[in-house]
């Protein structure tokens, strides 16, 4: 039997040369993780995690041209055996592509988990002591609507989340932020 989330670092290591790149990738492995375990879905934590951890496989090769961004990973994915579940995922987390919207719960969760992982990492870095530790959901609340913080996070994409997903924005964050700051070493914040 394959083991695929060995073989996801593994791939992470040979596609990913980027380490915040890789930090990312973990920050929301960990968060899916998380997710799968408060919807009530831990036959599916592996996928959920696997999801979060490859979503980004491909972000260095198709940086520049986001409308193939995903299917390089699919390919690399379907190459190893990867359940087609977490392929699926990884495919409609990219909007961008014209990929479908998302569908089930584990490909909804990816599509929001990306957002709110790279708004509370933005949210750490601009205080003085740039520690996840720090920070609160309050913190990261305020500055959501400040246009020019964290400029790639899609706000009204999280702002429709809750019409989505059965949480607020308030209780994601919260979640991602225990979530980040149980990993704080792991991602040097």
């Amino acid at each position: 039997m394959t083991n695929f989330r060995e073989r996801a670092n593994q791939l992470l290591n040979e596609h990913i040369e980027n380490k915040n790149l890789v930090k990312h990738s973990l920050a929301v492995g960990a968060l899916m993780k998380v997710l799968a375990r408060y919807f009530k879905k831990e036959d599916e934590i592996e996928n959920w995690e696997l999801a979060g951890l490859l979503h980004d496989l491909d972000w260095d090769k198709t940086r520049n041209d986001i409308s193939f961004h995903t299917k390089l990973t699919e390919e690399i994915l379907k190459k190893e055996n990867f359940p087609q579940e977490v392929i699926e995922a990884i495919k409609r987390h990219n909007h961008a592509a014209g990929n479908p919207a998302p569908e089930t719960l584990l490909e909804k969760a990816l599509y929001y988990t990306e957002e709110i992982t790279g708004l509370v990492v933005a949210a750490a870095l601009i205080l003085p002591s740039k520690k996840l530790s720090d920070l609160t959901v309050d913190s990261v609340m305020k500055r959501f609507n400040e246009k020019a913080f964290a400029r790639g996070v899609d706000r009204e994409l999280l702002k429709e989340m809750p019409n989505h997903l059965d949480l607020s924005l308030e209780e994601l964050i919260s979640i991602a932020l225990k979530t980040m700051q149980e990993m704080n070493e792991g991602l040097g914040l």
